[in-house]
C-alpha cells in the first residue's frame, strides 16, 4: 500500500502549484488560505480566489480526513467495516467573461485500515459557449496525458465522464466533457504507483489547459446576452452538482466540511421558466454539442 502522508504531501505540492499559476495568469486576484480540522480526524485547507481581471470566483481545495467510515458510504459503496483515510484536490474556477469556459478537476486516493484502497478523479470542461477547437485543443491535452500511462484509459475514461457529467433531468452533459475515473488500483506496487503518478498528472495538466483559455479568450467581447446566458448556464451547473454529483454526496455524508464541499457553486446564477434559444443562434448551436458520445480528437 502506498504511504498516505506521501500522497498527501504530493497533493498539497499540487495545490500550491496551481494556485501559483492562476494568480500569475489572473494578475489581480489572489488566493486566501482557510485551514480547517474535522471534528472526527483530519481537516484540510481551502483556497478560494475571487474578484480578478478573469476569475470572478475559485477554489482550490485540499483535505486528508480520516476516522470511522459512516455506515451510508460502506452501504453505499459495499464495503465492510472499517477505518478509512482520504485525501485529494478540488478543483472550480467560475471566469468573469463567458466567452471563458468553467473547468472543474479533482484527483483523490481513498484507503481502509483492512488494505483497501483507490485513486479516482477527472477533469472535464464546461464552456458557456461551446468552441469546437477549444474543445479539442482540451481533449488532445487530456488524451496525451493518459497515453503516456495506458492508451486505454482516455477512451474508456471519457466514456466514463460523458456518463458522470450527465444531466439527465435535462437529457443534456454538462458541458464537452473530459476524463473521469474511480476505484483506479493494483495490488502490483509498481503499477500502484504508476497509477499515481497518473493521478498527479491530471493535476499538473489543469493549470496548463486553463491558463491557456484565460489568455487565449479573456479579451473576447461580450454583452448584456452573453452574461444572461452565462447565468442560465451556471444554472444547469448548480443542478448537477447538487443532484447527481457523487463527491459532493460522499463529502456530505462524510461530515465534511460544508463550505468547501459548496465552494463549487458560482458566484450567482439564473434559472428561468421555458426558457428557449433562439434558432440559429449560438446558444443553440452550444445546446447541439452537449451531448455524449462526440469525437474530439
Amino acid at each position: 500500500m502506498l504511504d498516505k502522508k506521501q500522497v498527501s504531501q504530493d497533493f498539497m505540492a499540487i495545490q500550491d502549484y496551481i494556485c501559483k499559476e492562476l494568480e500569475l495568469v489572473d494578475g489581480k486576484a489572489k488566493f486566501k488560505e482557510d485551514k480547517w480540522n474535522r471534528a472526527e480526524g483530519g481537516g484540510g485547507r481551502t483556497r478560494i480566489i475571487g474578484n480578478g481581471n478573469i476569475i470572478e470566483k475559485g477554489g482550490v481545495a485540499f483535505s486528508a480526513v480520516e476516522g470511522p467510515t459512516p455506515e451510508k458510504i460502506l452501504k453505499k459503496l459495499n464495503l465492510e467495516k472499517a477505518d478509512f483515510f482520504a485525501t485529494g484536490v478540488s478543483i472550480v474556477i467560475h471566469p468573469e467573461s463567458p466567452m471563458i469556459p468553467i473547468i472543474h478537476m479533482n484527483i483523490r486516493y481513498f484507503e481502509m485500515s483492512n488494505g483497501i484502497n483507490w485513486f479516482g478523479g477527472g477533469i472535464d470542461l464546461t464552456p458557456h459557449y461551446v468552441d469546437e477547437n477549444d474543445a479539442k485543443f482540451f481533449h488532445q491535452a487530456v488524451k496525451e496525458t493518459c497515453d503516456q500511462f495506458n492508451p486505454e484509459y482516455y477512451p474508456k475514461f471519457k466514456n466514463w465522464a460523458d456518463d458522470y457529467f450527465y444531466i439527465k433531468h435535462r437529457n443534456e452533459t454538462r458541458g464537452v466533457g473530459g476524463i473521469f475515473f474511480d476505484r483506479l488500483t493494483s495490488e502490483n506496487a509498481i503499477e500502484q504507483n504508476q497509477i499515481f503518478e497518473f493521478a498527479k498528472s491530471i493535476g499538473y495538466l489543469f493549470p496548463k489547459v486553463y491558463t491557456h483559455f484565460m489568455n487565449k479568450n479573456h479579451k473576447l467581447p461580450y454583452g448584456e446576452n452573453e452574461k444572461s446566458w452565462q447565468a442560465l448556464r451556471r444554472g444547469r451547473y448548480v443542478e448537477f452538482n447538487l443532484v447527481w454529483d457523487a463527491g459532493t454526496k460522499f463529502g456530505l455524508d462524510t461530515n465534511g466540511r460544508t463550505e468547501s464541499i459548496l465552494m463549487s457553486m458560482p458566484p450567482q446564477a439564473n434559472w428561468e421558466y421555458m426558457h428557449e434559444v433562439k434558432e440559429g443562434s449560438e446558444e443553440e448551436k452550444t445546446l447541439s454539442l452537449l451531448k455524449k458520445g462526440l469525437n474530439w480528437v
